[in-house]
């Protein structure tokens, strides 16, 4: 989904005032390809990364220590006033870690079923999309030049992941298994971008609704390929999958920070 794509002519995107403009560039990254893969790779090693801290620690410290990390990288993305690569992918890896913990402790701990977490999840992103748009006049990702703007974008974000994290788990758990789940999400995720190329959807209700489907795509794949062969999965362990795709968004991250392909021009 190219920059011009996403680009609407709303009102609400041009900046509050030219000195507004001048004080915050542009914070996200350009659309691309690249940015389409590290954000699989992000949702997938947060899934693993979340189940590792749970067994491997205390699930209440596990989450606090993912609430610390999550608040830190959000406060160093909200401290920059311009889109630095790797404090925004910290950001989002941080929110998913996090908006997995989200979603788990309402299914383990408090014992909401996956199909009412789902829901749930829906209807938060449903109302921050629409106080947003109230607000601002516009989703488009290429309007974030404000503060308040940011904060809607992030509040978004993290509905998301809780959102793809309950769903993902609720496909998982009525028979698709992680396999089956990744290869139905897979074909999800092609469905906003076919309709967008035939004109039948906008380029910004397009980018979210695919925006959505990576995080159940990326944690199916990361659990299918982590959790042992009785669940599904190939026993690869959640430790060495949760390395290795961190190993992955480094090296992602690490030449998109060098090409700067990923910097939105304008």
């Amino acid at each position: 989904m190219s920059t011009e794509n996403v680009l609407d002519h709303h009102r609400g995107d041009r900046p509050d005032t030219p000195a507004r403009a001048r004080l915050m560039a542009t914070k996200v990254p350009e659309v691309t390809v690249c940015f389409w893969v590290i954000k699989v790779l992000t949702t997938g090693m947060g899934e693993t990364a979340s189940d590792f801290l749970a067994k491997a620690l205390d699930p209440v410290l596990a989450v606090g220590l993912g609430g610390l990390g999550l608040a830190a990288s959000l406060l160093l993305q909200f401290a920059v006033r311009r889109y630095v690569a790797w404090i925004y992918w910290t950001g989002i890896v941080m929110v998913s870690v996090f908006g997995t913990m989200a979603a788990d402790v309402l299914h383990v701990v408090l014992g909401v079923p996956y199909a009412l977490s789902t829901p749930f999840f829906m209807i938060v992103l449903a109302a921050v999309f629409a106080l947003w748009h109230l607000r601002e006049g516009t989703l488009s990702i290429h309007s974030i030049h404000t503060r308040r703007r940011e904060l809607f974008y992030w509040a978004a974000v993290l509905a998301t992941f809780a959102l793809g994290t309950a769903a993902g788990d609720l496909t998982a758990s009525v028979g698709l298994r992680y396999l089956g789940s990744a290869a139905l999400f897979a074909v999800a995720i092609c469905v906003p971008a076919l309709l967008h190329r035939s004109g039948l959807l906008g380029a910004v209700t397009a980018f979210w609704s695919a925006y959505v489907v990576t995080r159940p795509l990326g944690a199916s794949l990361a659990d299918w390929m982590a959790l042992p062969g009785s669940r599904g999965g190939l026993g690869m362990g959640l430790g060495p999958v949760t390395l290795s795709w961190t190993v992955a968004i480094v090296g992602f991250v690490a030449c998109l920070a060098v090409s700067k392909r990923d910097t939105q021009a304008g």
